[in-house]
Protein backbone atom coordinates (compact mmCIF):
# COMPACT_ATOMS: atom_id res chain seq x y z
CA UNK A 1 0.00 0.00 0.00
CA UNK A 2 1.25 3.41 -0.97
CA UNK A 3 2.08 5.90 1.69
CA UNK A 4 -0.74 8.02 0.20
CA UNK A 5 -3.23 5.22 1.05
CA UNK A 6 -2.13 5.02 4.92
CA UNK A 7 -1.66 8.98 4.99
CA UNK A 8 -5.51 9.11 3.72
CA UNK A 9 -6.29 6.07 5.97
CA UNK A 10 -4.80 7.78 8.99
CA UNK A 11 -6.86 10.96 8.21
CA UNK A 12 -10.06 8.80 7.82
CA UNK A 13 -9.54 6.97 11.31
CA UNK A 14 -9.22 10.38 12.46
CA UNK A 15 -12.57 11.74 11.19
CA UNK A 16 -14.18 8.44 12.26
CA UNK A 17 -13.00 8.61 15.86
CA UNK A 18 -13.78 12.52 16.02
CA UNK A 19 -17.75 11.66 16.64
CA UNK A 20 -17.42 8.79 19.58
CA UNK A 21 -14.69 10.52 21.32
CA UNK A 22 -17.01 13.74 21.21
CA UNK A 23 -20.10 11.87 21.90
CA UNK A 24 -18.63 9.59 24.59
CA UNK A 25 -17.34 12.21 26.26
CA UNK A 26 -20.33 14.51 26.41
CA UNK A 27 -22.39 11.10 27.71
CA UNK A 28 -19.54 11.11 30.51
CA UNK A 29 -20.03 14.56 31.83
CA UNK A 30 -23.81 15.58 31.05
CA UNK A 31 -25.24 12.42 31.06
CA UNK A 32 -29.31 13.92 31.53
CA UNK A 33 -29.82 14.56 27.61
CA UNK A 34 -28.50 10.84 26.68
CA UNK A 35 -30.39 9.26 29.78
CA UNK A 36 -33.66 10.87 28.67
CA UNK A 37 -33.72 9.86 25.40
CA UNK A 38 -32.91 5.79 26.66
CA UNK A 39 -35.82 6.11 29.58
CA UNK A 40 -38.00 7.36 26.41
CA UNK A 41 -37.13 4.03 24.54
CA UNK A 42 -38.52 2.06 27.06
CA UNK A 43 -35.23 0.91 28.84
CA UNK A 44 -34.03 0.63 32.41
CA UNK A 45 -31.16 2.12 34.06
CA UNK A 46 -31.24 4.44 31.94
CA UNK A 47 -28.48 6.66 33.57
CA UNK A 48 -26.38 3.72 34.27
CA UNK A 49 -26.95 3.06 30.60
CA UNK A 50 -25.87 6.60 29.40
CA UNK A 51 -22.23 5.66 31.00
CA UNK A 52 -21.98 2.82 30.19
CA UNK A 53 -22.43 4.08 25.87
CA UNK A 54 -20.51 7.48 27.03
CA UNK A 55 -17.97 4.99 28.41
CA UNK A 56 -18.00 2.42 25.02
CA UNK A 57 -18.15 5.65 22.72
CA UNK A 58 -15.39 7.10 24.20
CA UNK A 59 -12.68 4.49 24.76
CA UNK A 60 -13.50 2.84 21.04
CA UNK A 61 -13.23 6.28 19.87
CA UNK A 62 -9.51 6.52 21.36
CA UNK A 63 -8.93 3.00 19.98
CA UNK A 64 -9.76 4.28 16.16
CA UNK A 65 -7.72 7.10 16.39
CA UNK A 66 -4.63 5.51 17.50
CA UNK A 67 -5.69 2.45 15.59
CA UNK A 68 -5.70 -0.31 18.47
CA UNK A 69 -6.91 -3.46 18.11
CA UNK A 70 -8.99 -1.98 15.36
CA UNK A 71 -10.22 -5.25 13.64
CA UNK A 72 -12.41 -5.75 17.00
CA UNK A 73 -13.30 -2.49 17.58
CA UNK A 74 -14.12 -1.67 13.91
CA UNK A 75 -17.20 -4.22 14.12
CA UNK A 76 -18.16 -3.44 17.63
CA UNK A 77 -18.88 0.40 16.68
CA UNK A 78 -20.69 -1.14 13.61
CA UNK A 79 -22.57 -3.34 15.72
CA UNK A 80 -23.27 -0.13 18.16
CA UNK A 81 -24.45 1.78 14.80
CA UNK A 82 -26.73 -0.67 13.77
CA UNK A 83 -28.53 -0.94 17.32
CA UNK A 84 -28.38 2.55 18.23
CA UNK A 85 -30.04 3.80 14.39
CA UNK A 86 -32.86 1.05 14.79
CA UNK A 87 -33.23 1.30 18.67
CA UNK A 88 -33.10 5.57 18.88
CA UNK A 89 -33.29 6.67 15.25
CA UNK A 90 -35.91 4.61 13.37
CA UNK A 91 -39.07 4.60 15.75
CA UNK A 92 -41.48 7.39 15.20
CA UNK A 93 -41.25 10.33 17.78
CA UNK A 94 -44.56 11.74 19.00
CA UNK A 95 -43.64 14.90 21.62
CA UNK A 96 -46.95 15.05 23.72
CA UNK A 97 -48.18 18.90 23.01
CA UNK A 98 -46.61 19.57 19.75
CA UNK A 99 -47.62 20.43 16.71
CA UNK A 100 -47.91 18.09 13.95
CA UNK A 101 -45.43 19.80 12.07
CA UNK A 102 -42.82 19.84 14.53
CA UNK A 103 -42.89 16.49 15.16
CA UNK A 104 -42.60 15.58 11.19
CA UNK A 105 -39.33 17.67 11.50
CA UNK A 106 -38.60 15.53 14.39
CA UNK A 107 -38.77 12.57 12.83
CA UNK A 108 -37.07 13.60 9.75
CA UNK A 109 -34.10 14.60 11.79
CA UNK A 110 -34.48 11.18 13.32
CA UNK A 111 -34.42 9.19 10.05
CA UNK A 112 -31.06 11.05 8.93
CA UNK A 113 -29.89 9.96 12.26
CA UNK A 114 -30.57 6.44 11.57
CA UNK A 115 -29.07 6.96 7.99
CA UNK A 116 -25.85 8.14 9.15
CA UNK A 117 -25.82 5.27 11.56
CA UNK A 118 -26.11 2.87 9.34
CA UNK A 119 -23.09 4.58 6.83
CA UNK A 120 -21.23 5.04 9.66
CA UNK A 121 -21.15 0.50 10.29
CA UNK A 122 -20.41 0.52 6.89
CA UNK A 123 -17.31 2.59 7.41
CA UNK A 124 -16.53 0.75 11.02
CA UNK A 125 -16.92 -2.86 8.94
CA UNK A 126 -14.57 -1.32 6.06
CA UNK A 127 -12.15 -0.43 8.38
CA UNK A 128 -12.30 -3.26 10.73
CA UNK A 129 -12.05 -5.96 7.28
CA UNK A 130 -8.91 -3.54 5.54
CA UNK A 131 -7.14 -2.78 9.16
CA UNK A 132 -5.75 0.51 10.16
CA UNK A 133 -2.52 1.31 8.03
CA UNK A 134 0.88 1.71 8.90
CA UNK A 135 0.24 4.99 10.83
CA UNK A 136 -1.21 2.95 13.94
CA UNK A 137 -0.87 1.24 17.12
CA UNK A 138 -1.51 -1.92 15.88
CA UNK A 139 0.93 -1.75 12.99
CA UNK A 140 3.54 -0.42 15.80
CA UNK A 141 3.20 -4.08 16.95
CA UNK A 142 2.87 -6.37 14.32
CA UNK A 143 -0.81 -6.77 14.71
CA UNK A 144 -1.63 -5.47 11.24
CA UNK A 145 0.11 -7.03 8.41
CA UNK A 146 1.39 -3.46 6.55
CA UNK A 147 2.29 -3.80 2.97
Amino acid sequence: MSNTNNIIILVARILLAFMFIFAGFGKLTDPSGTAGMIAGAGMPAATLLTYLAGTFEFVTGVCVLIGFQIRIVGWLLALFCIFTGIVFHLPTVNVPDFPAAANGWINGLNFVNFLKNVTLAGAYVMLATNGPGVYSLDARRGAYAAA
